[in-house]
């Protein structure tokens, strides 16, 4: 009984786990800088919309989509510690806050004109405030998303923070010339992933990417924040009937058991602090797990209908895009 699923679950794993090798093996040799997950995305959906299309695939690519996200999330709470915020200082805060609310307000808006369903109106606002697919991950399950609006949300939000991770360094040198803080708060504060924040920084230089990776970590931080408020959010638009529900179980859908897990190691890393092998260890972990899951995604994602929302998806995505780098431009200005 045990093994069935295992079975059940093994090839469509493999697979997936085999595209995120061979990712990580492009973006190291050929393509530097795009980065593995968003390379994984890209050939899980050529090959899942041609030849990999038999069934034999899909319980493991469906794992892998939901539980190595998850994990990846969870583990990400033993990368980074609380102290951060102390290194940014007031003004620092006050920045990731506002432009984050904006990036949500905008997106929220903007997804409702477009006539987006709640699920990735949501999802968009949280991937691009916060971190990307570990966000729309844990904001997934909390406004009960459907899995084709969540694929859908990841690979938008992916493309999107390629775009930015690719053109933010010449932006930056425009805007801010040599200021490595300032660059390094224009990239932290608006890519979307921690990797892609990472390879955008270090088309700089190495100061550049740690003010960037600061500034990322005060956006992770917030996620737990932007969780119970879209749940929040999500329960208040239900029918009255479906608000009554006990108050264990909105915990229970407000704060998913991976969510918990990474509150939970960010604080033992508060307090601790953990040893480097630890964190770093954590941190390879949960990124190999985001790796394998972007390709699982790619395989599973009907690009058919990705295509038919096309101008509707570019209009969302660009939108946000525009204004996430006009906003945050503006404040560091003022702010910084």
């Amino acid at each position: 009984m045990i093994m069935k699923p295992v079975r059940a679950v093994l090839p469509g794993f493999s697979l997936s786990f085999l595209i995120a090798i061979i990712s990580q093996w492009i973006n190291a040799d050929f393509i530097k800088g795009i980065g593995a997950p968003t390379v994984a995305l890209l050939i899980g959906v050529l090959l899942g919309n041609t030849i990999i299309r038999q069934p034999l695939w899909y319980s493991g690519t469906a794992w892998s989509e939901k539980r190595l996200l998850e994990y990846s999330v969870m583990l990400l709470g033993a990368t980074i510690t609380f102290q951060t915020i102390q290194q940014l200082k007031g003004s620092g805060i006050v920045f990731i806050l506002l432009q984050m609310t904006i990036t949500i307000v905008f997106a929220l808006l903007l997804g409702k004109r477009l006539h987006f369903s709640e699920g990735m109106t949501l999802m968009m606002a949280g991937g691009n405030a916060v971190c990307g697919s570990s966000a729309i991950a844990a904001i997934a399950p909390t406004i009960e998303a459907k899995d084709d609006d969540k694929r859908l949300a990841i690979t938008l939000v992916n493309l999107m923070g390629t775009v930015l991770m690719l053109t933010l360094p010449l932006i930056s040198l425009l805007a801010f010339h040599h200021d490595n803080f300032l660059r390094g708060a224009l990239i932290g504060g608006t890519v979307q992933s921690v990797g892609q924040v990472i390879a955008s920084a270090t088309m700089v230089n190495q100061e550049t990417t740690t003010f960037a990776t600061l500034f990322k970590i005060l956006r992770i931080i917030m996620l737990i924040a932007v969780v119970l408020i879209f749940s929040q959010i999500h329960r208040r638009n239900q029918p009255q009937d479906h608000q009554k529900i006990s108050i264990a179980d909105s915990a229970k859908r407000a704060l998913p058991w991976y969510v918990v897990g990474f509150v939970a190691l960010c604080a033992l890393n508060s307090w601790l602090t953990f040893n480097p092998i630890i964190s770093d260890g954590a941190h390879l972990l949960s990124g190999w797990c985001e790796v394998t899951a972007l390709a699982a995604i790619g395989l599973r994602l009907n690009f058919a209908a990705f295509i038919k929302a096309g101008r509707k998806l570019a209009y969302f995505g660009g939108g946000v895009l525009i204004v996430q780098v006009a906003s945050a431009l503006i404040l560091i200005t003022i702010l910084l």
